[in-house]
């Protein structure tokens, strides 16, 4: 598997497997049990998505040694803020059943963020996470962010795929040394990707699927991306991606894709915004 060098010089897989919308604590198990299973090791979670505690069981019943696993975690809005970041780290490591996480990730750029940080920047210098981040932040809030802050993030995860490339935003991340990370790489199905006239036309050349020509695509671009799905024998599909390389064209193809627009998610929009608040990270 394809790592990447962090800006902190931590190495992090290039090919991950995500477990968004995936609440029922026996399915997201056996999900998770079958990505290690077919070579996955960076697992992505997050606290509102309410399946840390699963996530957990499966990395501890797979016997992979920890320090071959990246784990990934996020803090939702409702946990943003120096204390509550602090209680809101402490909460995941312990579903997770976890002595430190790999990376830990601001998931919305809204709430105190600053105050979230300042926690994160700290339990970073004492070695309980190896690496933090953020998700969803728009240029102009990722810029004021690092210019306000003594550790820079490692990783932006934001929507990333064929419909929304997010090019523009890259050259920022680049500037500062932070990474890409595709959350939902296949568009979650939208704009009929699996069927597009044009992934598929590409994907025959090298006799692949859709799906595998844009996992391949994001390789290539040297993002990370996170698929996520309940059978394994997507997963297998999903992670065999190596074995082939786009040409030239075939990137220009895909790039003319591009919609420069989100498709899935506008963080900002109000409406959003609205709904995004009147989530919260569930009991258990």
């Amino acid at each position: 598997m394809d790592h990447i060098t962090l800006n902190n010089g931590v190495k992090m897989p290039m090919q991950g497997f995500g477990v968004f919308q995936v609440p029922d604590s026996d399915v997201c198990e056996q999900a998770v049990a079958d990505a290690l299973s077919v070579g996955y090791r960076l697992i992505d979670t997050a606290s509102v998505y309410g399946n840390e505690q699963a996530v957990g069981n499966a990395i501890r019943k797979s016997g992979i040694p920890r320090e071959e696993l990246f784990i990934t975690t996020k803090a939702w809005i409702s946990e943003m803020g120096y204390d509550d970041t602090w209680r809101a780290f402490d909460a995941s490591l312990s579903r997770l059943g976890l002595d430190y996480l790999d990376l830990y990730l601001i998931h919305m750029p809204f709430g105190d963020y600053y105050g979230a940080w300042r926690a994160m920047e700290e339990l970073y210098n004492a070695g309980r996470i190896r690496a933090i981040g953020v998700c969803n932040f728009e240029p102009d809030r990722l810029m004021d962010l690092c210019y306000n802050v003594k550790v820079l993030p490692a990783v932006n995860q934001v929507e990333t795929h064929p419909y929304t490339q997010q090019t523009e935003a890259m050259k920022t991340m680049q500037s500062f040394g932070i990474q890409t990370e595709a959350w939902g790489p296949l568009a979650e199905g939208m704009n009929g990707l699996f069927t597009d006239p044009v992934l598929s036309a590409i994907g025959r050349k090298y006799v692949k699927t859709a799906a595998q020509v844009v996992l391949r695509w994001h390789l290539q671009r040297g993002v990370i991306a996170i698929p996520k799905s309940i059978h394994k024998e997507r997963m297998v599909e999903n992670f065999s991606i190596t074995d082939f390389m786009l040409s030239e064209e075939d990137m220009a193809r895909i790039a003319s894709m591009d919609t420069n627009r989100s498709l899935i998610l506008d963080v900002k929009s109000p409406k959003e915004t609205e709904r995004l608040y009147s989530i919260d990270v569930p009991v258990l």
